[in-house]
């Protein structure tokens, strides 16, 4: 939902990048200061300073971070406690540090700015000072906004269109929502402004709009119980270095609403256009809770339920991490392990192939040993010419071709007579 008043007057809540001073003698504060007295102070020191006022000085611009980051200690009250405690160092603003006045940029940081936007960086942008100062000095133009009936408009860039909303006793005692929605994906702010003492209006609570689906919406639920809303930009940097606080860190954003309910008459809220190069356009919706208990009753149900997950997630990151961390040295043993194995299965695989692998030395054959050789091989013929099978084997040869020869010149004989 809304941020307070602080981060929405074009507050950058970036941490001075030297010695830091007390929150309280930056705002000129006791610490016994109420909240009401921390706001109203935060409002003239933020429009004294603000960018819009103080082009190309600065001095301005360091003052108003100063009172920025400041009261956004002091605007908080568990920031607040752990300062007065602990001082800075318990304190942790890191990821409100992107924040842009979009009203003082030149054409080209505008450029850049909304090409960072488009790539999902999220850049959180301030009000313009002029818009902040023409409420505090009671001289905008505030339209009725009867409850159950939707309005459709365009807002320019950095321009705001005022809206009052006139609740019953019956009405505060049921719940209020107020919703803006844009079906074409316009960037705006939806704003609560208090009265002032001088009859002005300050501003006290902010929702920038988000995606959601096929459009870009924002609201207040003033339902009587604790309404949470979702900073993205919490940690944002923390979840670029590493991806898994992605999802750690995605609750983190999760932040109280501060105000919970309103009072019975007439409240002033404003739709803001926050688009880099073009207006804005969006439907507004005033609904008496009355109408849609039972959502409502679901609503309260589920912030509970996102609440305590976020708990949960704190505990199961830390639990998280170390099995990650055992599971990463554990995979980088295996790693290696097996690396080892490999390498001794192919050094045994080597040594087994050298024993059938070495070739035999050559026999060398002597002249003494070529002779016997050739002798041997004369006797064994000669031992086969006379053994009995060779004998056998020439005898029927001889009868052969003593038989082929004798039949042969019996027919010459015979041919001849």
């Amino acid at each position: 939902m809304a941020d307070s008043e602080g981060q929405d007057a074009g507050t950058t809540v970036s941490r001075p990048s030297a010695g830091r001073r007390d929150p309280y003698e930056v705002l000129g504060l006791s610490r016994d200061a109420s909240e009401q007295q921390i706001k109203s102070t935060y409002r003239k020191l933020a429009l004294k300073y603000h960018p819009d006022k103080n082009t190309g000085n600065p001095e301005a611009a360091e003052k108003f971070k100063e009172v920025a980051y400041s009261y956004g200690i002091l605007s908080d009250p568990e920031k607040r406690r752990q300062y007065d405690n602990a001082g800075f160092d318990a304190v942790d603003l890191e990821g409100l540090d992107m924040e842009l006045d979009l009203s003082n940029l030149g054409t080209v940081n505008t450029m850049f700015a909304a090409l960072f936007s488009k790539l999902g960086v999220p850049i959180k942008t301030t009000i313009s000072a002029t818009v902040l100062e023409e409420a505090l000095n009671g001289t905008v133009t505030i339209r009725p906004l009867p409850l159950g009936r939707a309005v459709n408009d365009k807002v320019e860039k950095q321009g705001a269109h005022f809206f009052g909303i006139t609740i019953s006793e019956a009405q505060a005692e049921a719940g209020v929502v107020i919703r803006v929605v844009s079906s074409v994906q316009s960037k705006f702010k939806l704003l609560y402004f208090e009265q002032e003492e001088n009859g002005g209006l300050g501003l006290a609570l902010q929702e920038d709009s988000v995606k959601t689906g096929k459009v870009t919406s924002a609201g207040f639920y003033f339902l009587h119980f604790q309404v949470y809303r979702l900073d993205p930009t919490v940690n944002a940097l923390a979840i670029a270095k590493d991806p898994d606080a992605a999802f750690f860190k995605r609750l983190e954003g999760l932040q109280p609403c501060e105000m919970s309910e309103l009072k019975a008459g007439t409240h002033i809220f404003a739709v803001y256009g926050d688009n880099f190069f073009k207006s804005a356009s969006y439907t507004i919706e005033a609904i008496c809770a009355e109408s849609c208990l039972e959502t409502a009753v679901k609503l309260k149900e589920v912030e509970a339920q996102i609440l305590l997950k976020r708990n949960e997630l704190r505990q199961f990151e830390t639990e998280y991490r170390e099995v990650l961390a055992r599971f990463q040295a554990v995979t980088n043993k295996y790693t290696q392990e097996k690396q080892v194995v490999e390498e001794l299965l192919k050094t045994r695989e080597k040594i087994q192939e050298s024993f059938t692998s070495v070739p035999s030395a050559p026999k060398k054959v002597s002249s003494s040993n070529t002779a016997k050789g050739s002798g041997e091989d004369s006797l064994l013929s000669a031992d086969e010419s006379e053994s009995p099978t060779s004998g056998l084997n020439a005898e029927k040869s001889k009868k052969s071709n003593k038989w082929f020869n004798l039949n042969f010149k019996t027919s010459m004989g015979s041919t001849g007579k």
